[in-house]
């Protein structure tokens, strides 16, 4: 059974493109059922490394991460866009994704953590003539 059929997955993907044509910074997403023996942040940690997001040129990658049958997830700014976010942001990120989540609309959820995201990274990493798309924009599904 997958976590999210076509239409779904499309509609995360073009909610990335088009955060990702405001800025250059990057927006990966990781969704898996389970975590793996790690708390959801540490998991997230692992797949920032793995999925190299912390080789951006400006260092303004944000992962985030979802494993859904254990109802955890976890989002991840590189250095360059945590140094510039207010304190309270992922947090408070988080909170608008979880309104979602706790209906079982992880879908929307996850839309509305990449938007907050995007405005941000849009803010302090406004697009460039020059920018280059450097991480896939499609679901990495663990």
């Amino acid at each position: 059974m997958e976590i999210f059929n076509q239409e779904e997955q499309e509609k995360v993907v073009q909610a990335i493109s088009l955060a990702e044509n405001r800025t250059s910074g990057e927006i990966r997403l990781v969704v898996e059922r389970k975590l793996h023996g790690m708390e959801a942040y540490e998991q997230a940690t692992a797949y920032f490394e793995k999925l190299k997001m912390h080789q951006t040129l400006l260092r303004n990658g944000v992962l985030i991460y979802l494993a859904t049958d254990d109802h955890q997830f976890a989002i991840i700014g590189d250095s360059g866009i945590n140094d510039k976010v207010p304190a309270d942001f992922w947090e408070s990120t988080k909170e608008s994704m979880l309104a979602y989540f706790r209906q079982s609309d992880y879908v929307h959820g996850l839309i509305a953590g990449i938007e907050q995201a995007g405005e941000q990274l849009a803010h302090y990493f406004p697009r460039r003539d020059d920018d280059v798309n450097e991480l896939p924009n499609d679901i990495y599904f663990g």
